[in-house]
């Protein structure tokens, strides 16, 4: 039986790396730098809740600006994030809705 024959890959374009550009140059949000990387969840939440306050371009309000900027990172940006980051990002969201006075989702 003969080895199949594999594809080479191609080459990763910047066109497909669309992501990394959205949370670094967002024209809702002017994040600091590294916001994502942080290890306290509260620290994370405290961030995105100042960039989306101070941020005039949001179109939303600054929770749900906060929110989805944290949402967006998690489902898109950090596909390879290790399970203990993505848990702190995940901590973060339930922070940042403390902060907010928002109630947690309800678990179904």
């Amino acid at each position: 039986m003969a080895a199949k024959r594999r594809r080479p890959t191609p080459e990763r374009s910047p066109a497909r790396r669309w992501t990394g550009r959205v949370t670094r140059e967002s024209r809702a949000l002017d994040l600091e730098d590294r916001v994502f990387t942080l290890t306290d969840p509260k620290e994370i939440a405290k961030s995105l809740r100042r960039s989306a306050e101070r941020s005039t371009r949001r179109k939303a309000g600054p929770f749900a600006s906060a929110m989805s900027m944290l949402t967006f990172y998690v489902n898109r940006a950090g596909k390879g994030l290790q399970p203990r980051q993505k848990t702190k990002l995940m901590r973060a969201k339930s922070e940042l809705r403390k902060l907010y006075g928002k109630p947690e989702p309800k678990r179904r």
